[in-house]
Formats: C-alpha cells, structure tokens, sequence
C-alpha cells in the first residue's frame, strides 16, 4: 500500500470538510513481523505459519514468521514488549508462559506489557513416549516412577510452559517424580523422544497425534473429556489423575498500539478465525479452536494468573 501525504488529501477534501477524519497514514505499508518462541516444526510455529497466510489476505501486506526459541518463549516475548508499538511487530504467545514466566523469573516482561488482540486455539498438553517404550500405559509409568523416583526423564519444551507445568501436577497428584529436561521446542524434543534420548514428551496432542500409533504413542491427553482430534486417546481424568491443562495460543502487540491499529487487527483475526478454510488447517493440525477477543482474553487472563500463583505458592516449578 502507499503512503498518502496528509497535507496533500488535506489540500484536496478541504471543501469537503473531510481533511479533519483524514489518517496520518494508510496501515499496514509494509511487512508485519509474527514473532514465535519456539524453534519450528512445534504447534506454535505450525499455527504461527497457516495465520500468517490467512492475515496477509485480510490486511494485504506480507506476514513474516520469525523464530526467537529460548528461555521458554521470554526472549520472543521481551522482544516484542520493547518493539515499536505500531502494528507491525507482533507475537503469537502461549498461556500458560505469558502468565508463568513472569511469576516465576525475572522475564523481562510483564502482562501488562502488551495489547491483547486475540487468543485463536487451543491444544490440550498430553505425555507421549516411542513406540517402542517399556510403558505403554499411564498406570505402568506411574508405577516405574513410583519404584525408581527421580529416574525416568520427562522433556518439556521449557521451563514454565504448559508442558512444565502439566509434570509439576502430575507428580504433585500421584506422588511421583520425573527427571525434567526441557528443550527449545516440540520438534527437537519429539526427535529426543524417538532417538531414545528422553523417555516420555510433554508435548501438545496437536503436536504428537500426527505420529501417534507410528513411531509415538500417547498415554494420556489433559483435557477435561476427550478430544475431538484425538478420540482413541484417554484423558488423564479417565485413568484416575485429575489433571486438565493446555496451551493456549494468541496474538500479543506491544503496549500502546494506536487503537485504530488494534481495531484493524482483532477484525482481521476474528476474520481469520471464522474462515472454514482456517478451520480446517487447525483440525487438520489437530489443533481446537478458541477464539476469545482481546478484551475477553485480557480478562481470561487475569483469572489464570491468579491461578497459577495459588500453584506457585503450593508447588514452585522452578527451584
């Protein structure tokens, strides 16, 4: 698109009254960054990349996804809170790490850092192992675990993410403890798994139904019923532990964005949300729709901050 010089239209709608209403600039003129947390190839950067193609057509300018793993997504995130708060910097977030890093570390943000566009999907956490794994059931490496604490690795993609904190339930509910080795992403940690590096994955159903009964098998799933996108596979409520957690996944823009900038995007994203073709990419990425709008998920928020600080105050994650 291309820029209109305000005192040039001014010149032009003078006699019309209009020059008053006239914008600065016509938004977006260039490139949006889609800044992700995690390395590719994890369900964070898979639905980073099918919105990205979707938001070019409804803003018309390019969408970059740019990866920045490490430190559990607060690099990304810090990354964005400093950006310049004018649309084209944005960051597909996950919660619980929006919400626990700061509760945890000095992250280098804080919540209120951002403008809150909307949350799009959600993806149930799940314990996965090889194929080939000695437990092939929950009940059996809840037993193992029991019989040799401390012995059994269990890799998540970060300290304080949804798969981090999914183990520190698990073994706050059945008595148990688990080696935690965490990893920079879904992708190098499902390869640990199937190179017999690490025993179990803290990954997303999302991230681990395109290989379950190949190479990987999912022991249980922590959603409050089972999945639409993964109905062969038990919660962890079926088989006894009272565990229901997931990744929730939205888009974040630094503070202070213009709210006519912000408006533009949460109407594309509710566009893009709405879209069948959208849809279909997400279940076909074994991913569930969840669209709450910016104020709605700023609000949904809070009250999953203050639940995971009565979790923090009963068992802190990070020693």
């Amino acid at each position: 698109m291309f820029l209109i010089p305000k005192a040039a239209a001014c010149a032009v709608l003078t006699m019309t009254g209009l020059c008053a209403a006239m914008p600065a600039w016509a938004w977006p003129d260039h490139p949006i960054e889609l800044i992700v947390g995690f390395a590719p190839g994890g369900g964070t950067d898979l639905t980073a990349r099918s919105l990205a193609v979707f938001l070019e057509k409804e803003l018309g300018t390019t969408v970059v996804v740019q990866n920045k793993p490490g430190a559990s997504s607060a690099i990304a995130l810090s990354y964005v809170a400093r950006a310049k708060p004018d649309g084209y910097t944005l960051a597909m977030t996950n919660m619980p790490g929006l919400v626990s890093l700061p509760i945890e570390r000095k992250a280098g943000f804080t919540p209120d850092d951002f403008t809150y566009l909307a949350n799009l999907v959600r993806d149930p956490s799940a314990f996965s192992v090889a194929s080939n794994s000695p437990y092939q059931t929950l009940d059996a490496l809840i037993a193992a675990a029991k019989e040799k604490p401390g012995t059994i690795s269990y890799g998540s993609t970060g300290v304080g993410t949804d798969d981090h904190l999914a183990l520190v339930l698990f073994q706050s509910l059945t008595g148990t403890r688990l080696n935690h080795v965490p990893y920079n992403g879904a992708g190098p940690l499902r390869s640990a798994v199937l190179g017999g590096h690490t025993v179990i994955g803290g990954l997303n159903l999302g991230e681990v139904m395109p290989y379950h009964g190949k190479n990987m098998r999912v022991l249980a799933q922590a959603s409050d019923k089972r999945s639409a996108l993964g109905p062969d596979v038990p919660t962890f409520k079926e088989l006894g532990v009272d565990l229901v957690f997931a990744s929730e996944r939205g888009i974040v823009a630094p503070k202070g964005l213009p709210p006519e900038v912000a408006d533009t995007l949460r109407k594309a994203l509710g566009k893009v949300a709405a879209n069948p073709d959208f849809q279909t990419q997400m279940k076909q990425q074994f991913t569930e729709m969840d669209y709450v709008d910016g104020p709605q998920w700023q609000a949904r928020l809070k009250g999953d901050d203050a639940r995971l600080r009565q979790i923090w105050a009963r068992t802190p994650w990070v020693e």
